[in-house]
């Protein structure tokens, strides 16, 4: 999952953004996400090598240098994620704190925000591999559906 994002006559959204800009929206990110009491347990509390990957693995993502295979080989995103608990309310609150993120970062054109936003959004429903236990709770409480 490299690369989803298509060329534009500005060149890939990579190139839009540039490096600079990525590195302050992953700064921004980060900071969101160990705030947030849904995902900074999943994650450890120095979050630098994560923001690395991060860096690294969106870099090549949007279409720029793929760092991220150089350093660490295929992303295989969500064999990577399999050990943990991704519910979608983990997805929706890592979305949130990707859209703040990207509010805060005013180096980041709002059309290039709005189409990264895009592209993660994906990328998140992707990575989903447990209900959330709302969910689960009414799936294993519901009456099976009897045809009359």
């Amino acid at each position: 999952m490299t690369a989803p994002i298509s060329l534009s006559p500005g060149g890939s959204l990579y190139d839009r953004i540039g490096p600079a800009a990525l590195e302050a929206l992953v700064t921004e990110f980060y900071r969101h996400v160990a705030a947030d009491p849904e995902l900074a347990p999943l994650f450890p509390t120095d979050l630098t090598l994560t923001a690395e990957k991060q860096r690294a693995f969106l870099s090549g993502f949007m279409g720029g240098p793929p760092l991220y295979h150089q350093r660490f080989g295929n992303p295989m995103l969500r064999a990577r994620h399999l050990p943990h608990a991704i519910t979608p309310r983990r997805a929706r609150a890592w979305l949130a704190c990707m859209e703040a993120a990207l509010r805060a970062t005013p180096a980041i054109a709002p059309a290039e925000a709005q189409e990264l936003y895009g592209a993660l959004s994906r990328v998140a429903v992707h990575m989903v591999n447990t209900p959330d236990a709302e969910e689960e709770a009414a799936v294993a409480g519901a009456e099976p559906h009897r045809r009359t």
